[in-house]
């Protein structure tokens, strides 16, 4: 029960990350205070881990309006009289490619919710963090620290690359306040995302797979292939991610601040 007592607010719940990091505070003995643009993703998550109601409060939140934000952490004290921990998960990943034909409107967009949006976000949390200190978890990617080959995702990966490099700051800024802050790096996570383009993604034929048609391989193969780049014979999951998110929002990282732990079954090492 890592987390018995503690408040934790978390942001971008959905079906995947957001949904296992609800599940796991319920589940360790927190109370998990819920926000994500869409009302339906959120009933869904509480009546699947806290049915009674008692372990959950959520609102619609959008994390780039900074009144959302501030209503998110508010809840969270009114609720249940304190916050211990923020945990980021809200994001944008749904715009693909490299700089020859991006579309920089959508880099804008990328960049305001996974950047600004989670300091939008943790910023609201603040007054609450420091009446007792606490964690703020970012999510970020491995794409920020090694290139995605499979799937490019240039504007995904600078923004997360950012926040990521906005963590060190916010580390010494928030350590005085006893107020940590750790960036969780996903490689590929077996969940609805991965799922999707493992089981649903564009197929071309054999003559045609180059590097210009990275994700092009059949539904075994695709799989397959995604498998043999990590140490570990499979990949992290969504929930796995979860663990490691509970750990660092828990008493039991107490002096751990300004780090970036990768988990990813090995598939890229430092």
């Amino acid at each position: 029960m890592m987390l018995e007592g503690k408040v934790v607010v978390v942001s971008g719940v959905g079906a995947g990350l957001g949904h296992q990091v609800a599940a796991a505070v319920v589940r360790d003995g927190g109370y998990a205070v819920l926000g994500a643009r869409t009302e339906a993703n959120l009933t869904k998550t509480v009546a699947a881990i806290d049915p009674d109601g008692t372990r959950t409060a959520w609102r619609t939140t959008d994390i780039t309006r900074d009144e959302d934000c501030a209503a998110l952490a508010e809840l969270a004290v009114d609720r249940y009289g304190a916050l211990d921990a923020v945990v980021n998960v809200a994001a944008l990943d749904t715009h693909v490619g490299g700089l020859q034909d991006a579309d920089f409107e959508s880099w804008h967009q990328v960049v305001d919710v996974n950047l600004m949006g989670t300091m939008r976000m943790t910023r609201a949390c603040l007054p609450a963090l420091r009446t007792r200190g606490g964690s703020v978890v970012l999510i970020g990617t491995q794409a920020a620290v090694a290139a995605n080959t499979q799937v490019p995702g240039m504007a995904y990966a600078a923004s997360k690359g950012a926040l990521l490099s906005a963590m060190y700051s916010l580390a010494w800024e928030l350590g005085p306040d006893r107020i940590r802050v750790n960036t969780v790096l996903p490689g590929w996570m077996w969940g609805p995302t991965v799922e999707a383009y493992v089981h649903e993604g564009p197929e071309v034929s054999p003559g045609e797979r180059s590097a210009a048609h990275p994700d092009s391989a059949p539904e075994p193969e695709r799989l397959t292939r995604l498998a043999d780049r990590m140490a570990l014979p499979e990949l992290a999951t969504d929930a796995d991610v979860a663990e490691a998110v509970v750990f660092l929002a828990s008493d039991r990282a107490r002096a751990i601040t300004g780090q970036s732990l990768l988990v990813n079954a090995g598939e890229w090492m430092r």
